[in-house]
């Protein structure tokens, strides 16, 4: 008797055992690939994972996290794509997605979004949306985005202070105001010779430091079809006012001055008192003061100066995204887990500081708009977000604007800023770099 209920209370438990097991082995595990989670640091990845497992528990699923900064996070990516071997779920940036649509790495979204997003769609700042289409710009939805990006002027207000400059105004400004502006906030401080703080910190050619001047300026770098480099002319007085800053009116550094710096601190430890980059950057210069705090200083957003030829504000701005491997067996899970990263519970926790969520209510809440800390306009950075327009994103962008490896335009543009290069021969070499790969990509023009 006692041997055969000892029997039947271990078949019992060998079947508990198997059950739990065969139920184990059906979860299916995604891989899930950002760069969000390297730029936000160990708090930032402790965030993220515990968000992916309560997003897991809600669709029965497990969830791998691997994150890479950029620009090796896209270089990550082509390495698994050549290799057939894609995450699930993966970022994607307005840089890369009609490169990766055409190329056939993305599942085609567009019945999940028709389906879950557009009944709701008044939830969601649906402006970076266009971003995620192929063809653009009426094609499918290929990405769901998770933030708005954008680009505007920093200004440092204790310097504008100390020079008796009026605040820029988030009416709109001019490219003559600015300039005067620099050129009353470059100082020698100890007359030694040496300009202890600039009036303006251009890095580079980079995109996000050119392109915002020359849409301002009612210009475009490409052609209507966004398939051969043509920049016009109100784009060359763009680029040409730029490079003045430095070779002629000196109120910016040549970019070798500060080779030492990482090209995102010399604006938050003082060496300037404008720049123009992303709205990302509130979280560097508030961790640059917290690790300085005698050098810290109050900063402010501002819009893009208006060039001569501005017909009407246009922001440079863009989305980042989340897309889902052509390949995963799993799409119906993938597109669950963007739902929950990029929803309601996507926190303000979960937004690098300043990157605008896509989920309405996050963005609007005081929560995002932090009243008690530095900027003290953060809501500006919403205001400013109406007006995004176009971008020089295309097929090839990385290399023919030189973005991971600072060749092409951006490359040229720094031998301007140098010295090395005259303008009208940049933008010769630069039409001729560019066109060799957009003509690779768009043959018939």
């Amino acid at each position: 008797m006692v041997s055969r209920y000892r029997a039947a209370l271990l078949a019992l438990i060998a079947l508990m055992a198997f059950t739990a097991l065969s139920s184990a082995q059906d979860v299916p595990t995604l891989r899930y690939f950002t760069w969000e989670v390297a730029q936000r640091g160990p708090e930032g990845e402790a965030a993220e994972r515990a968000l992916l497992d309560e997003c897991a528990a809600e669709i029965g699923i497990n969830v791998e996290l691997e994150s890479l900064v950029t620009p090796d996070f896209f270089q990550r990516v082509s390495a698994l794509a050549a290799a057939g071997d894609l995450p699930d779920v993966f970022g994607v940036s307005s840089g890369t997605i009609d490169e990766w649509a055409a190329d056939g790495l993305l599942l085609n979204i567009q019945k999940y979004v028709d389906r879950d997003i557009k009944p709701i769609q008044d939830k969601y700042f649906t402006g970076p949306f266009s971003t995620a289409r192929y063809p653009k710009p009426d094609g499918d939805m290929f990405a769901f985005p998770y933030a708005i990006i954008h680009t505007v002027l920093w200004y440092n207000m204790d310097a504008f202070d100390a020079a008796g400059v009026p605040y820029p105004s988030e009416d709109g400004w001019t490219w003559d105001e600015f300039l005067a502006a620099a050129q009353a906030l470059t100082v020698d401080k100890d007359d030694d010779g040496r300009i202890d703080q600039y009036g303006f910190w251009l890095y580079r050619g980079r995109y996000a430091q050119i392109e915002p001047w020359v849409y301002q300026n009612n210009g475009d770098l490409l052609n209507a079809t966004k398939t051969r480099f043509e920049p016009d002319d109100n784009a060359i007085a763009a680029l040409k006012f730029l490079t003045s800053l430095v070779t002629e009116y000196k109120v910016a550094p040549p970019p070798s001055e500060f080779a030492g710096f990482r090209m995102q601190d010399v604006f938050p430890l003082g060496y300037a008192a404008m720049w123009v980059d992303g709205n990302w950057q509130i979280a560097n210069t508030r961790s640059q003061h917290a690790d300085n705090p005698d050098i810290s200083f109050r900063f402010a957003a501002a819009p893009i100066p208006r060039g001569t030829n501005w017909v009407k504000d246009v922001a440079y701005g863009w989305a980042d995204m989340f897309g889902i491997a052509a390949d995963t067996p799993y799409p119906d899970q993938a597109w669950e887990l963007i739902k929950c990263l990029t929803g309601p519970r996507r926190t303000v926790q979960l937004s690098f500081a300043g990157k605008i969520p896509v989920w309405r209510a996050t963005a609007e809440s005081e929560e995002w708009l932090e009243l008690d800390k530095l900027p003290p306009n953060k809501s500006f950075l919403l205001d400013w977000a109406q007006f995004i327009g176009p971008t020089t994103y295309t097929p090839g962008w990385s290399e023919w604007r030189g973005y991971a490896d600072g060749a092409g335009l951006e490359g040229l543009i720094d031998a301007v800023l140098e010295g090395d290069l005259e303008f009208a021969d940049m933008l010769s070499q630069a039409t001729e770099k560019a066109n060799s790969v957009l003509t690779r990509l768009y043959p018939e023009g």
